[in-house]
């Protein structure tokens, strides 16, 4: 053999190594691949029926939306209603305090005249009693005087 030949088995036998070498991760680096890949596909199998579940919740959640909105569009015709009646209790009240301003007006006005009048009345009685007493204590005293002379 000649040093060309050795030169190229060794040349040979390094490659062959340096095969063997590249090898040994590319293969480790296979098996992850391949871990990667039924790990990617478990996950598509699984994400398929979540996202099912998720559209199916959603549609629930808009179907009670919808029955939401009805319901508040009849509590807002109701309160629509409470608000009508409302105004009209209002007009009523306001009518009723004016109504009850003119009977006491009515009421009170009389009943200071029936009052002052007895209250003159009186008034009246006990200055003629009074005047009446005066008279007879006048008389009374004139007598005295009259008498003691």
């Amino acid at each position: 053999m000649d040093a060309g030949e050795i030169a190229g088995l060794i040349a040979a036998g390094a490659f062959l190594m340096l095969v063997i070498v590249l090898a040994v991760p590319i293969l480790k680096l296979g098996r992850t691949v391949d871990a990667a890949t039924r790990a990617i596909n478990d996950l598509n199998d699984r994400t398929g029926p979540l996202l099912g579940n998720v559209n199916e919740t959603v549609e629930n959640v808009n179907t009670a939306l919808g029955q939401v909105q009805v319901s508040l569009d009849g509590v807002n015709v109701q309160l629509a209603k409470v608000d009508t009646i409302t105004e009209h209790v209002a007009h009523i009240s306001a009518n009723a305090a004016n109504l009850s301003t003119v009977v006491a007006a009515a009421a009170a006005n009389p009943l200071v005249k029936v009052a002052s009048l007895g209250y003159g009345l009186r008034k009246a009685v006990n200055n003629r009693k009074r005047a009446d007493e005066d008279r007879e204590v006048r008389s009374t005293i004139k007598q005295r005087r009259k008498s003691a002379r």
